[in-house]
């Protein structure tokens, strides 16, 4: 195991009960993917070609769900590749976020907003524009000054509980904490618990974003599991994790980004406002599910299997009869859809609609060249897997000369689907 890399974790992350039992076994695959930039490297970086081992454990005490590789955070984040604004629907998405949490939280007129993992700052653009004044963490250096260079500004750090200390007496105590994205991110959850604890004002909360655990499990989101992704949260778990640092839960809605996330509301214990009925519901719920149960996860692990032979079974059709076959859309979850369903040698090339996306994808045992979508009108492959499952309509639509001209879209998730011009 190379310890820079990455290490194992063998107790829960939110409860500390050990050797939480793994429910997933999962394909290896590599730390580093296209959200990755590491300067001075080239793609033979152990980062790009060393399979790192990927599975889901379940903590049988909490409920919480994690990934038992961890790795390092520098190598992850201080230069991420990744913006905000290059995901389609989440700009407007963070401008509606901000309306409604303003409406709902009702936070005294030019208190402080702040937010981790903030990115190039979309977010709290959005709070910056309705009066507040704002202040943005997040670790990756390049994308921080950015972000401070149009307005958010922006801390280059991680935050925890010695940060948050800081804060509090350069800038005092926030009125909302945000993290979007980012909580699932982050193995020392205790130290980050801590830090709210800290920067929150008395009457302030903390309002994330995160992707929902027994969503990915029940709908197969397989394309968010990777070891950046270091948890999968139910409700559960984040309850007794917030309790462990004198805060409580008072709201949690369902929300539909990333395929099925929730956005939860957390205060202080006791503080000014009430616990909706939202968060006894959804316990309620989660325990009728049995998401503590190993159970759980046998019906995700089956639909794995035969999604991948429903895919080969449709590629060694079209080989057959002598086409070649791509892939549509180059993300983390290509990387990880490529390793869980064995696809890296079946695949000719790759096509993307972001031009800025490096011109190869490289993991272990394999390099992809990654071209424009021309390249389907112009190499005509008898097919294409749509990796980028969520916008397989606008995708279709943009891509109809192909179709006419022969060619067929296979959907990879949550069921394989398959389009063609007749279709």
């Amino acid at each position: 195991m190379d310890e820079q890399l990455y290490r194992l974790r063998t107790s829960c992350r939110v409860c500390d009960a050990p050797d939480p039992v793994i429910v997933a076994p999962l394909a290896p695959m590599a730390a580093a993917t296209p959200t990755f930039c590491l300067p001075g490297t080239d793609k033979t970086h152990p980062a790009f070609t060393r399979p790192v081992p990927l599975a889901l454990a379940l903590c049988r005490q909490c409920g919480m769900v994690q990934v038992p590789a961890i790795v390092s955070a520098d190598l992850n984040y201080r230069n991420y590749a990744y913006r905000t604004t290059n995901s389609l629907g989440l700009p407007e998405h963070f401008r509606a976020h901000a309306r409604e949490t303003i409406d709902r939280i009702r936070p005294r007129p030019g208190s402080l907003v702040m937010e981790f993992g903030s990115n190039d700052g979309t977010l709290l653009a959005a709070f910056a524009e309705q009066g507040h004044p704002v202040l943005g963490i997040d670790p990756a250096r390049a994308i921080a000054e950015q972000a401070t260079a149009r307005g958010v500004p922006t801390l280059a750090d991680f935050f925890g509980e010695a940060l948050a200390v800081k804060l509090l007496d350069s800038h005092g105590p926030a009125a909302i904490l945000l993290a979007n994205n980012v909580i699932a991110n982050i193995d020392d959850l205790h130290d980050v618990a801590r830090g709210i604890a800290t920067i929150l004002a008395p009457d302030g909360v903390f309002v994330f974003e995160t992707q929902y655990g027994p969503d990915v499990i029940e709908r197969l989101l397989l394309d968010t599991v990777y070891h950046e992704h270091q948890s999968y949260f139910a409700l559960t778990p984040l309850s007794v994790l917030f309790a462990r640092h004198g805060l409580e839960v008072i709201d949690v809605a369902a929300i539909w980004t990333k395929g099925g996330s929730i956005r939860v509301t957390v205060q202080r214990q006791g503080g000014p406002r009430r616990m909706e009925a939202s968060v006894p519901a959804m316990l309620a719920d989660e325990a009728r599910r049995g998401i503590k149960s190993p159970a759980f996860f046998t019906a995700f692990n089956h639909r794995i299997k035969a999604t991948a032979a429903a895919l080969h079974a449709e590629i060694d059709r079209v080989r057959a009869m002598g086409g070649g076959v791509a892939g549509y859309g180059v993300s983390v979850g290509t990387c990880t859809l490529l390793a869980q369903f064995d696809l890296a040698g079946k695949i000719d090339f790759l096509v993307d609609d972001d031009a800025n996306k490096d011109p190869e994808l490289v993991g272990p045992g394999y390099r992809l060249a990654v071209l424009p979508p021309t390249a389907l009108i112009e190499r005509r492959p008898g097919l294409t897997l749509v990796f980028a499952w969520r916008y397989a309509d606008p995708i279709v639509v943009a891509n109809q000369a192909y179709l006419e001209a022969g060619g067929a879209f296979l959907v990879c998730l949550p069921e394989p689907r398959l389009i063609t011009g007749a279709s």
